[in-house]
């Protein structure tokens, strides 16, 4: 022991939990279109009282979800936590009842098997439901206006936080991990909502391993399923390790079946060892797969095996082709932009289908964490365009809306809440979608902070 105290990261600066929930008319700059009417949602972890744990994870802390509805050129704000049973018996009891991810070793005894669900990593709208999403529990459905809590939403049990939506159908299509009773099992599943809200499909598979399964991929007629090794382990949690940690001797594998035939379609193809958070948009041409994920030489934000700090390295843009016809079980791949970055997005009413524009938060100096830069690629001629922010802000997953239902891809804006770190505090910036060069067109200041979060979507009014 050398004497220092050791502050967590993820409990300082704009990731520390803002506890106030409010309601705000926000102060505009510039111009917001008229035509832009809606509610971009947008939702993050904010730990309701401080950890149990002294390696408390950014990804564990209590859902918040954060509003800001626009129109007629106006906005307002609201935030409000998610009441998951988690946060309902913690706000009872006064302070911290489980452990990071639900550990049973730093839980209070008394709750160790309870419900520690989040819900704080991404916030959907289908079937007239709100629901606010995370990998390990049921979605938890919110009032959309009032963002009052409303409880979970039974499609069979464990969820994903990134379901996606078939803009044909309507269908809401997800998978799940370590599903099961026990934790860390290598059982996944795969299932399917329809447009109405009932759920039609739900049928498990066996991977290789437990693997930490963040996002998937979804075409016209075929699931993808990454199973990369960032890897969970009961064992090493019950001897005091992490529970999940980067194993590259592990394979790295993806799932590809049938959208139609599910788990008996089943085949698996292999790439070099790497992790991907979030793909920007998979389709089908020719007998081929194509998907555009942001790929990481290593999984960042987590440990290795033996409990020793990981490499916090950059995601780059890279399409993965597989090939259908049995020729090859590899996968092969091509880059597509040189510029760290994260969260990417596209016109969503392409999903699962051939496109062209694409959007991402991206780190144009080294040896940040942070994003202090928007990018816009263009796949049909590859030029990327970007805006960068003044040293000390930062800018979270940009969002796109269309100009109306009719519009051609691309074409309408995109949203972003940034944080402005002089004056520590957040505002809301809307840009020509396929202009970012020109700088948000107008924005809402905010008269505090919003925590460094993970996703959002935008619902139109």
């Amino acid at each position: 022991m050398d004497g220092s105290v050791r502050i967590n990261p993820f409990l300082q600066g704009n990731y520390a939990p803002v506890r106030s929930e409010d309601d705000f008319e926000l102060t505009v700059k510039g111009e917001i279109p008229g035509a832009l009417a809606g509610t971009l949602y947008r939702t993050g972890p904010n730990p309701q009282f401080e950890p149990r744990d002294d390696n408390h994870h950014w990804f564990a802390g209590d859902g918040m979800v954060h509003a800001f509805h626009v129109e007629n050129g106006a906005v307002q704000y609201r935030n409000r936590y998610v009441r998951t049973p988690k946060w309902e018996a913690e706000h009872k009891a006064g302070h911290a009842l489980f452990g990071t991810f639900g550990n049973p070793f730093t839980t209070d005894p008394d709750y160790v098997g309870q419900d520690s669900g989040v819900a704080n990593t991404n916030i959907v709208f289908h079937a007239g439901r709100l629901l606010a999403l995370e990998e390990a529990h049921p979605p938890f459905a919110m009032e959309p206006e009032t963002l009052a809590s409303r409880g979970y939403v039974d499609y069979g049990g464990r969820f994903t936080a990134h379901p996606k939506f078939d803009p044909e159908t309507g269908e809401m299509v997800f998978f799940s991990y370590s599903t099961g009773e026990m934790p860390f099992t290598n059982v996944v599943s795969y299932g399917v909502v329809d447009a109405s809200g009932h759920l039609t499909r739900r049928e498990d598979f066996e991977a290789p391993y437990c693997s930490m399964i963040h996002d998937f991929m979804v075409t016209k007629n075929h699931v993808l399923i990454p199973v990369l090794p960032l890897v969970g382990d009961l064992q090493r949690v019950m001897a005091g390790g992490p529970p999940f940690a980067w194993q590259p001797e592990k394979p790295a594998m993806v799932a590809v079946m049938s959208r139609a035939e599910g788990v008996a379609s089943l085949r698996w193809f292999s790439t070099d060892r790497s992790y991907v958070f979030h793909p920007m948009n998979a389709w089908e041409a020719d007998g081929k797969i194509y998907a555009d994920v942001m790929k990481y030489e290593r999984a960042p934000l987590f440990p290795n095996a033996d409990g020793s700090r990981g490499e916090n390295v950059g995601a780059y843009l890279v399409r993965w082709i597989f090939d259908l016809s049995g020729a090859t079980d590899t996968i092969r791949e091509e880059p597509l932009d040189d510029l760290p970055g994260e969260f990417p997005r596209f016109d969503e009413r392409f999903s699962g289908l051939g496109y062209r524009h694409g959007w991402f938060a991206a780190q144009t100096r080294t040896g940040k964490v942070e994003f202090n830069a928007l990018a816009h690629i263009d796949h049909a001629t590859g030029r990327r365009s970007t805006w960068m922010l003044p040293d000390g802000d930062a800018v979270g997953e940009p969002v796109f809306v269309p100009r109306s239902a009719g519009a051609a891809e691309g074409d309408g804006w995109i949203t972003a809440v940034a944080y402005r770190g002089a004056d520590d505090v957040s505002e809301l910036l809307v840009f020509e979608a396929q202009d970012l060069e020109a700088g948000p067109i107008g924005s809402a200041l905010m008269p505090r902070r919003v925590p460094f979060g993970f996703h959002g979507n935008w619902v139109n009014a």
